[in-house]
């Protein structure tokens, strides 16, 4: 990202402190960001970055923001509201990226514009927690009419912390929620079950939760590396009446794919809901 780019962050917390990180390694220059967060460890974190920070939306604040190239909101989707309150009516053409689940552009829209004309230079965006080891995948999503310019500068600002795909619509977003923004804890409990499964069969402890991580590690890297399908690879696996067979049938007869996929389907369908609730408040 061009050192000229001038960002502000509203919100400090993990996701704006890999954001930053990554586009610190890339090049950002320190002096062109500003961070907003009323929380101290927030800031305490930021400003061992080298990151300006300020606890609210003082004067010297919305000098900064006024001239700021992007705003990247990065607060929780309940405390958006709240948060953009100090910037109602009062950007011009600042582009504004969220990375909050399930908050509209329509909402976002309203808060920050007037009550004649809503805000339009608004990018809606979803990343997950791997970007804070920069293995993160990001969802876009603009309207119309934002200029490809400032879609260029959405997407370089989260491909600093993983992969950027770009969405035709918003209502999208809600499944790249539930797929990749959930996605990672579904791991997670998956790791945790094999662990658990490990413990029970006899393993030590440290060695279930080594094999179980290093399973799920190594058999991500493969599937990423190979031209081959997940379905493919799993069959290369699963030799005729072996071990694996056995447990593929067993996750069969219990129905384990379709339970799992009807879970990521609630939480596509919850975070509608959420948006919804947002937009009606």
């Amino acid at each position: 990202m061009s050192e000229t780019v001038k960002l502000v962050f509203i919100g400090g917390g993990n996701m704006s402190q890999a954001i930053l990180g990554g586009l610190i390694a890339k090049g950002q220059a320190l002096v062109d960001c500003w961070v907003i967060d009323p929380f101290e460890p927030a800031r305490a974190k930021m400003e061992e970055l080298g990151v300006p920070v300020s606890a609210e939306v003082d004067d010297r604040v919305m000098e900064t923001l006024l001239v700021a190239t992007a705003i990247v909101l990065a607060v929780k989707p309940q405390m958006m509201e709240a948060a953009l309150v100090p910037l109602s009516g009062k950007l011009t053409r600042q582009l504004v990226i969220s990375i909050a689940a399930g908050v509209s552009i329509e909402s976002m829209a309203k808060w920050l514009g007037t009550a004649q004309q809503p805000y339009t230079q608004i990018v809606r965006t979803m990343p997950n927690t791997p970007a804070l080891i920069q293995a993160g995948i990001t969802g876009l999503y603009a309207p119309p009419n934002v200029a490809a310019i400032d879609r260029t500068i959405a997407e370089n600002l989260l491909h600093a912390v993983g992969k950027t795909v770009w969405f035709e619509s918003e209502d999208m977003l809600n499944a790249v929620t539930a797929v990749s923004g959930s996605g990672p804890a579904y791991v997670f409990y998956f790791i945790e079950a094999l662990e658990a499964a490990a413990i029970e069969l006899g393993f030590p402890v440290d060695a279930a939760r080594l094999f179980a991580q290093e399973t799920f590690l190594g058999g991500a890297k493969l599937a990423a590396q190979s031209s081959d399908s997940p379905a493919q690879l799993r069959a290369k696996v699963t030799s005729k009446h072996g071990t694996t067979e056995r447990a593929i049938e067993y996750f069969d007869a219990v129905a384990l794919k379709s339970i799992f996929i009807d879970g990521v389907k609630a939480a596509c369908a919850r975070s509608r809901e959420l948006g919804e609730t947002l937009k009606n408040e």
